[in-house]
């Protein structure tokens, strides 16, 4: 009954936002990446780090909308003394994300906070990534770890010397989170992978509980080193997500759809929120805008974290 109640609690009677761009404090010297971050609640998170004069890299595909964020992002904070720096970053193409954290490394000596900010949500059903992957699984959980992976070193280093709990990674899941398989993925037998449902939504759920368990390993393997690990459900936002929607869900979405400034606290709780920065919080589930939330009970207890982590780790294996 708590996680039904839970689930209620994180699209209606949400409770105000407890970090926002009002009490975040000063972001001078320390660097984050945000993927994602040139349109919706990614880019509202990078407006948040800018104004705190964070140094913060947009990460993702398009070099004209990143520059018009930035140019955007630039106007509205003209005294920040922090900087905002395009780095391309196609999820969706396992080939070029080494070549991505390597520019990233090759410029910064540190990262406090990586947001894994970007996905898809239901596209056409066949959508596929360059190396034929289901588009949501390539592009919101096989780029993400990958991505992560690179970067993991950076991290680890960033943490040696920072306050305990202040570097993090973090991770988008969702609200569909409820309607994912039993244990967060299904395994498909012929393939040895993540089951391609040929739903798009049962796909589009799958990939963010997914998310959760790669948080959760994440948390396991590495918790000695400082870094901490949670998945967000950013809550329910008028996004470019949604832009596969059509007839009545366009409808519905915009009744019960917040702006996307408030995913972008629940984000910067993830991130920067003392409460999330706590050792025994690492691998937990956040919810709008900026709570420790309940998660599904056979998500909770899901064993499938290791094999969903390795499996990671055996198709990107080429591209090491």
């Amino acid at each position: 009954m708590s996680y039904y109640l839970s689930i209620f609690r994180e699209c209606f009677f949400i409770p105000k936002p407890t970090l926002t761009e009002k009490n975040l404090p000063d972001q001078k010297g320390r660097v984050f990446i945000v993927t994602g971050g040139y349109a919706g609640v990614g880019k509202e998170l990078c407006k948040i780090l800018y104004q705190h004069n964070g140094t913060i890299y947009v990460a993702g595909r398009s070099d004209s909308k990143a520059k018009s964020a930035i140019d955007e992002i630039s106007r509205l904070h003209p005294n920040s003394q922090g900087k905002l720096e395009f780095l391309h970053l196609d999820l969706a193409d396992l080939t070029t994300i080494k070549r991505s954290a390597e520019i990233f490394l090759a410029k910064e000596q540190r990262l406090d906070v990586l947001t894994n900010n970007a996905g898809v949500m239901t596209p056409p059903i066949g959508s596929i990534t360059t190396q034929n992957y289901e588009l949501q699984l390539g592009t919101n959980v096989l780029g993400p770890w990958l991505f992560t992976h690179f970067l993991t070193p950076m991290l680890q280093k960033t943490a040696a010397s920072s306050p305990a709990g202040s570097v993090r990674v973090t991770w988008a899941a969702s609200l569909a989170t409820a309607f994912a398989p039993s244990h967060g993925v299904t395994w498909d037998p012929a393939t040895s992978a993540p089951k391609c449902f040929g739903d798009k939504r049962t796909d589009y759920a799958q990939t963010k509980s997914c998310n959760v368990l790669l948080a959760r390993e994440f948390a396991n393997r590495f918790a000695k080193t400082g870094v901490i690990s949670n998945a967000w459900n950013p809550g329910n936002l008028k996004s470019e997500l949604q832009r596969h929607l059509a007839g009545i869900e366009t409808v519905v979405t915009g009744l019960i759809c917040y702006e996307p400034v408030f995913g972008a606290y629940t984000e910067l709780f993830a991130g920067w929120g003392e409460a999330a920065g706590r050792e025994e919080n690492a691998g937990k589930y956040v919810v709008p805008w900026g709570r420790i939330g309940v998660l599904r009970q056979d998500l909770l207890v899901s064993g499938e974290t290791g094999r969903l982590w390795e499996w990671c780790e055996k198709e990107s294996r080429a591209y090491l």
